[in-house]
């Protein structure tokens, strides 16, 4: 899957705040914004922004069992796991 790049704005174009809310909210990558030539600060939608945030918990998660299953940890099938929670909490 090929990534788009994010959008680079200077940072004296946040003077239009209703310019910089509409490109925010249409578009689905961040907005990088430039001090001097420098990444300053990056902007993204609430919902993009939401997005990342649990792209990476469900990437740490998965990591973390991998690091378990490295350790010596033993799998379980996820209908057995279920099954266990269903007995463990009755529903």
């Amino acid at each position: 899957m090929m990534q788009t790049l994010p959008k680079i704005i200077p940072i004296n174009e946040l003077k239009n705040t209703a310019q910089i809310s509409q490109i925010c909210k249409e578009s689905q990558v961040p907005i990088v914004v430039t001090k001097n030539g420098y990444g300053e600060m990056v902007m993204m939608s609430i919902e993009l922004y939401e997005r990342t945030i649990a792209e990476a918990q469900a990437a740490a998660l998965v990591n973390e069992a991998i690091d378990e299953l490295n350790a010596g940890a033993e799998p379980i099938e996820a209908h057995t796991y279920l099954a266990s929670l269903r007995e463990k909490y009755g529903t």
